[in-house]
């Protein structure tokens, strides 16, 4: 299933910026940047459960925030872009 995930880190002291860092490396982990906040992820129930508790580990609930929205199995016609797109798709062919 498909996944927007975004999230809000605060930044506001040096803690913050780690927890930041961290977001992301496991955001990418599991799937691509689409802005600077803001992954598309491809991932399996059991994946979802992982992730979640990672996030839940990482971030502080009191100042952060991280939204999930699960776009299914059939999210290619629910996705519109307008201007500069990815420079890969995850489920598409990559040839080296």
């Amino acid at each position: 299933m498909m996944i927007v995930l975004s999230y809000d880190v605060d930044t506001t002291d040096a803690a913050g910026a780690k927890r930041l860092r961290k977001v992301a490396k496991i955001c990418e982990s599991y799937g691509c940047r689409v802005q600077n906040s803001v992954f598309e992820l491809i991932v399996d129930p059991a994946q979802l459960v992982a992730l979640k508790a990672q996030i839940q580990q990482t971030i502080n609930e009191e100042k952060d925030s991280v939204r999930l929205y699960r776009l299914g199995s059939n999210w290619r016609p629910k996705i519109e872009s307008i201007g500069k797109g990815l420079r890969y798709e995850q489920d598409g062919v990559i040839m080296l």
